[in-house]
C-alpha cells in the first residue's frame, strides 16, 4: 500500500553548517563501503519516528523512493529530502526534534568516518584505542558535560512491552526525575521511551528546565528502535559494542526493565564487566525492576544468570518489583556512592575512565552463521569471558531478528545454530522460549519466527 510522503529541503540550525567536498563525496558514495546507504537508512529511521515498524528491511521497502542528498550552497549546506514519511511533518514543516535528530545522524556519520575509522590517531585493535574512540564520538556530540555531579541513569528494556510495563517504566522515570536524575536509553519506544516521559514530568514539577534525555543508538538497530520524540541528545555510535561501552562510560547506574533478547544481551554485557576482577571495588548500581507481574520474568533471568555465571554474578544487582519510589531511592543512594568514589579517585564524573572493559567486550561481533556456531559457550574459561560470549550469542539473535544484514543472512542460509555446554544451552533455550511465548521478541501484533536453533 502507498504511504504519504513529503519532499523538502532543510538547513542545519547552529550545528554542522558546512562540510568539505571530501565529506560530501563520501556521504554521496553509493558503492560498497561508501557512506550513502548507512546515511540513508539512519535518516529514514529518524524520519519514521512514531510509527510502530521495527524492521529495517520493511522500512526501506515501505519508502523505496526515499532519497536524501547534500546540497552545497554559498552560505552552507542543505539537505534535499525526497519521499520522506509524512509523519515527520506538521502542516508541511518538519518537526523540530526530528530536524535536530537528522543532523545528529549526519554529524556522527561524518565524524566516525573521518576522525575515527580513517584516522591513524586511534588504534582500534587495542582496548585503549577503542575507549578513546568512544570518548571522542561522545565529546564531539557535546554530551560529556563537566562541572555536573553524577546524575545519569541508564535505562534498558524492551521496545515491545505490555501497557502495564510501559506505564511502570514511566512511574520509575517520574520518581527519578523528581530526584533530579537524568535519563539515558537506547532512544527507542517501550522501556526506552517510558522512563524519559516520566522523568520529563518529574523534572517539570521540580522546575528543572535543563533535564537531559540522552539516546544512544547504532546504524544496525536504529530502524527497529527509532529515536522517540523526548530524546534531546542523540548519538549514533558505529556498532553495538561501542554503543554498549558508551552506556557504561556515561552512565552512573543502570535500571533494567523487562525486555527480550536485546535486554538479555545488555544484562550479560554489564555483568561481564562487573565480574572482571579489576572492577571488584568500583561501585556501579544495577537494579532490575518492573511491575509486580514481572516477578516471574526476573526470576527466569536470575535463574539463567545463576546457572550460567554463578552466584557471584547474582550479587551484582538488586531485583525490585512494583515499587518505583524504592527503585529511585536505591539508585540515588548508589549514585552518591559513585560520586564519592570518583571524587576520592580523582576520576571524571562525566566519563567512567576507571572501569575496565575487556577487549573481548569491545571487539565488534559480526553475526554470521560461522561465528554463531563458533562461540565458546562453556564454563572452562573465566566467568567474565563466558559472559562476553553469551552476550555475543544474544547479539546474534538480535541481528537475526531485526538488523538488515542479519535478517538477510537468515533468509539466505536458515537458522543460526548455537552450540555450548548442555546445562547452559538448556537454560538459554528455556529463556529464549519464554521471550517468544511472552511476545517479547517483536511487536505484539506480529508472529515471531525464531532465527536460531539451540544445539545441546
Amino acid at each position: 500500500m502507498p504511504y504519504d510522503v513529503i519532499d523538502t529541503q532543510i538547513s542545519p540550525e547552529g550545528r554542522l553548517d558546512i562540510l568539505s567536498r571530501t565529506e560530501v563525496n563520501k556521504l554521496s558514495d553509493n558503492s560498497k563501503g561508501g557512506l550513502y546507504q548507512v546515511f540513508r537508512s539512519c535518516s529514514l529511521a529518524v524520519l519514521n519516528c512514531g510509527n510502530d515498524l521495527d524492521n529495517g528491511i520493511e522500512l526501506l521497502e515501505r519508502y523505496p523512493n526515499f532519497e536524501i542528498t547534500i546540497i552545497q550552497r554559498e552560505r552552507g549546506i542543505k539537505l534535499d529530502i525526497r519521499g520522506a514519511p509524512a509523519v515527520a511533518f506538521v502542516d508541511g514543516k518538519m518537526i523540530k526534534g526530528i530536524h535536530e535528530h537528522l543532523f545528529a545522524v549526519l554529524r556522527d556519520i561524518v565524524f566516525v568516518a573521518d576522525k575515527i575509522i580513517d584516522s591513524p590517531a586511534f588504534d582500534l585493535n587495542t582496548s585503549s584505542g577503542l575507549t578513546d574512540s568512544v570518548f571522542n564520538i561522545l565529546r564531539n556530540a557535546n554530551v560529556l558535560l563537566p562541572l555536573v555531579n553524577p546524575n545519569m541513569v541508564v535505562c534498558w528494556g524492551g521496545h515491545s512491552i505490555s501497557t502495564e510495563e510501559y506505564q511502570y517504566s514511566k512511574e520509575v522515570g517520574y520518581e527519578l526525575g523528581l530526584r533530579a536524575l537524568d535519563i539515558c536509553t537506547g532512544c527507542g519506544p517501550g522501556a526506552m521511551k517510558g522512563p524519559m516521559k516520566g522523568a520529563s514530568v518529574g523534572h517539570a514539577k521540580q522546575h528543572i528546565r535543563n533535564g537531559r534525555y540522552l539516546g544512544i543508538t547504532e546504524p544496525g538497530i536504529i530502524a527497529a528502535e527509532a529515536p522517540n520524540p523526548i530524546v534531546n541528545d542523540l548519538v549514533i555510535m558505529p556498532d553495538i559494542e561501542k554503543r554498549l561501552e558508551a552506556f557504561v562510560r556515561t552512565g552512573h547506574g543502570i535500571v533494567v526493565f523487562p525486555g527480550g533478547v536485546g535486554t538479555a544481551e545488555e544484562i550479560l554485557y554489564i555483568l561481564g564487566i562487573l565480574l572482571h576482577p579489576a572492577n571488584a571495588a568500583i561501585p556501579f548500581p544495577l537494579i532490575f525492576t518492573g511491575p509486580a507481574s514481572a516477578q516471574d520474568y526476573f526470576t527466569q533471568i536470575d535463574q539463567f544468570i545463576g546457572h550460567s555465571l554463578g552466584p557471584e554474578a547474582q550479587k551484582l544487582y538488586q531485583i525490585v518489583t512494583g515499587n518505583p519510589p524504592e527503585v529511585a531511592r536505591l539508585m540515588q543512594e548508589g549514585i552518591q556512592r559513585v560520586r564519592e568514589f570518583r571524587k576520592h579517585q580523582h576520576d571524571a564524573y562525566y566519563f567512567n575512565w576507571m572501569i575496565n572493559i575487556d577487549h573481548e567486550f569491545q571487539r565488534p561481533f559480526e553475526a554470521t552463521h560461522a561465528n554463531m556456531r563458533g562461540l565458546a559457550l562453556h564454563k572452562k574459561q573465566p566467568v567474565h569471558l563466558l559472559a562476553a560470549n553469551l552476550r555475543r550469542a544474544f547479539s546474534g539473535v538480535v541481528a537475526g531478528n531485526v538488523k538488515e544484514q542479519g535478517v538477510r543472512a537468515i533468509k539466505e542460509h536458515g537458522h543460526f545454530e548455537i552450540h555450548g555446554d548442555a546445562d547452559i544451552m538448556t537454560h538459554m533455550d528455556a529463556l529464549l522460549a519464554s521471550f517468544v511465548t511472552q511476545k517479547r521478541m517483536k511487536l505484539a501484533h506480529r508472529t515471531y519466527v525464531p532465527c536460531y536453533r539451540i544445539i545441546k
